[in-house]
């Protein structure tokens, strides 16, 4: 073989090489490019030729082996193409159809297997996770570290809701992801010095958005968080050791071979792919079976008006007339039933319930040892032949679903309650709401009975400050381009009182300054299978006609979604479809009004439709009016004002 000759099959054989450490998208424009830079494992996410995550570190330490450093990329890389569909009447999207391009890196340390990196590329998503070797005789191991990383290009700006301190806030509950989002950030910094909580939104110069999270993950790990460095640097943190009172180890545990859960990127040149993104649910299988055709409701809840007072039979059963009277399937029943109603009563009320075409959803608190909120019942959730008994007789007297509150943690030994709480609902066919609790990470997929949670600045503080009242439309404008994108987000919201009291008296509590418009939109624009709205028998008399209606028909799972226009903090429109019925909703968070024309392709032309707006005072009305043969509207809202369009 001449010189020449030997050149040309390097060359072939280096470009061969660099072609099998790339793999894209289906539709070719996102592009994961995986390498080895002096012994360290690297990755870098391009879209349309643009570069959103530069090269960023990957890798484990654990106390079978550094697989940081000293590592090999092996040449032969596995291919994949990932067709699936899946139903799943729960999320933002009813009919699944995940395609994807999936990559498996495989990686040597002195000669020997070390791990894994499975990368799956559908249009604007990406997951990557690990999958470790034995190493010798080691068949377990503790993940001390995950050095997976990702490095945002200069001059991107954040989106981020801070870690809270463990043992911190009420009851010493605190981390349960209900802080505020910081809007537009500077990249460089760390939150109150613990990180950020999954999701997190990144704005990437003029290229476009990132949202970063993770999902699958369940009792064989632990939740984690990202922690903020210099020049735009974003790290995996695990728990923190003071979270659920110190208990329970801040690193996870697996057998070997054992994977990890899967860190997810979606990439967007608009927002778009970012509110419409299904990746948390693509990536994950149902872990068990459900035991029953479970039902996903509306309902309503004394306790965002009537606070602990009012956890009594007399008021229940109220509530119960009241659902009826909406055509809703639930109420939910808040903390302290166990002392002030009782369960003979519990059991009464389910009874009436039933002859009403309602059930019921009990509150429950989840502690043991970990925090110090009193509210009862209080000791059941957390031991499991207590908890078994007890959902035993809820299934006795037809209880629908629980609300376990007051978690407080992201350890693996909190997932695993998380999922034994699950695990064992859906033997006596219960539903599940979590509250004070971590994000959903795919569990609307992985458990059937799991109908929601909170891990969100939720409508009780709506209750308990001005301030919050005050700054509504701002987070509701945040919440449904972050939080509310990845997971199930039980809110609790939709008041039409116009004050946050148990019987609307005016200048009493704190004072709701969104339009009923606003409080109906927010129906539409928070996602969540399960949801109990904030509304009161006395709504029946005192709000508009027009918006107790609807609040009657609307939907609370849905078959599409499609991103219209907004911006975080600011204000949102989008539009989701059920069956062939579509609701347009949008709020306005800045000090201006909003003027916009909307192009509603998904109507037909001529097609009429109910129309709700506000004028400058925010008082509401209804109109009906044709589709144009342009499909285009021009809207004006108010600051605190809210539109919606319905076929």
């Amino acid at each position: 073989m001449n010189f020449k000759s030997l050149i040309f099959l390097c060359l072939v054989s280096f470009f061969q090489l660099n072609a099998q450490s790339v793999v894209k998208s289906p539709d070719g424009k996102l592009a994961v490019s995986v390498s080895v830079n002096d012994g360290k494992a690297e990755y870098t996410v391009i879209y349309n030729q643009k570069t959103f995550i530069e090269k960023s570190p990957l890798g484990l330490k654990t106390s079978a082996g550094d697989f940081s450093s000293g590592l090999t990329l092996e040449k032969n890389v596995g291919q994949n193409t990932i067709k699936e569909s899946y139903q799943l009447r729960n999320i933002k999207k009813s009919n699944g159809q995940y395609t994807a391009n999936e990559a498996i890196f495989s990686f040597t340390k002195d000669g020997k297997s070390a791990f894994d990196v499975i990368f799956r590329v559908s249009n604007n998503n990406l997951g990557f996770k690990y999958k470790v070797y034995p190493q010798k005789e080691t068949l377990s191991c503790v993940v001390q570290e995950e050095v997976s990383s990702f490095l945002l290009p200069k001059g991107t700006t954040t989106f981020l809701c801070p870690q809270s301190n463990p043992m911190t806030g009420y009851a010493r509950t605190a981390p349960s992801y209900e802080t505020s989002y910081t809007l537009d950030d500077a990249v460089g910094k760390n939150g109150w010095g613990n990180g950020y909580t999954f999701p997190c939104l990144f704005k990437v110069n003029n290229s476009g958005w990132v949202l970063i999270s993770e999902t699958g993950v369940d009792s064989g790990y632990c939740a984690s968080r990202l922690i903020g460095h210099e020049n735009g640097l974003y790290t995996i943190g695990f728990p923190m050791a003071g979270e659920n009172n110190g208990n329970g180890t801040t690193s996870p545990g697996i057998p070997l071979p054992g994977e990890t859960p899967w860190r997810t990127i979606t990439v967007g040149e608009t927002l778009a792919p970012i509110v419409e993104t299904t990746i948390p649910f693509d990536l994950v299988k149902p872990k068990y079976q459900a035991s029953k055709e479970y039902q996903y409701t509306k309902g309503t809840w004394s306790w965002i008006m009537k606070m602990d007072s009012n956890t009594t039979f007399p008021v229940q059963k109220q509530y119960i007339d009241f659902s009826a009277l909406m055509g809703y399937e639930t109420i939910l029943i808040d903390a302290l039933w166990d002392t002030q109603i009782g369960r003979d009563k519990i059991a009464e009320l389910a009874a009436y319930g039933t002859q009403k075409g309602v059930g019921l959803y009990l509150w429950y608190n989840s502690n043991g040892y970990w925090n110090d909120a009193p509210q009862g019942p209080k000791g059941l959730m957390d031991n499991a032949g207590m908890r078994r008994k007890e959902m035993a007789w809820m299934k006795s007297i037809g209880i629908k679903g629980i609300k376990v509150d007051f978690f407080g943690g992201d350890k693996q030994v909190t997932m695993k309650l998380y999922e034994d709480i699950l695990t064992d609902a859906n033997d006596f066919g219960i539903m599940v709401i979590f509250h004070g609790c971590t994000l959903p990470r795919g569990w609307e997929r992985m458990y059937p009975n799991f109908a929601s949670s909170e891990a969100v600045l939720a409508s009780e503080n709506l209750h308990f400050g001005q301030q919050s009242c005050d700054n509504e439309a701002v987070n509701a404008a945040t919440h449904t381009f972050i939080r509310n994108t990845v997971g199930s987000m039980d809110f609790g919201g939709s008041a039409l009182n116009k004050f946050y009291n148990s019987d609307n008296i005016p200048n009493k509590g704190s004072k709701r300054m969104t339009s009923d418009v606003f409080a109906i939109a927010a129906s539409v624009l928070f996602q969540s299978g399960v949801q109990h709205f904030a509304l009161a028998p006395n709504n029946l008399s005192d709000a508009p006609d027009w918006a107790v209606k609807f609040m009657k028909e609307v939907p609370t799972i849905w078959d599409e979604v499609r991103f219209l226009e907004g911006y975080p903090g600011k204000y949102v429109i989008l539009a989701r479809r059920k069956g062939s019925k579509w609701y347009i909703a949008g709020i306005n968070a800045e000090n201006k009004v909003l003027k916009t024309k909307l192009k509603l392709g998904m109507l037909d032309s001529n097609t009429a439709v109910n129309c709700y707006t506000d004028d400058n005072q925010l008082n509401g009305r209804v109109t009906t009016f044709k589709i144009n043969k342009n499909k285009e509207v021009e809207i004006n809202i108010p600051h605190n004002g809210g539109i919606l369009i319905t076929n």
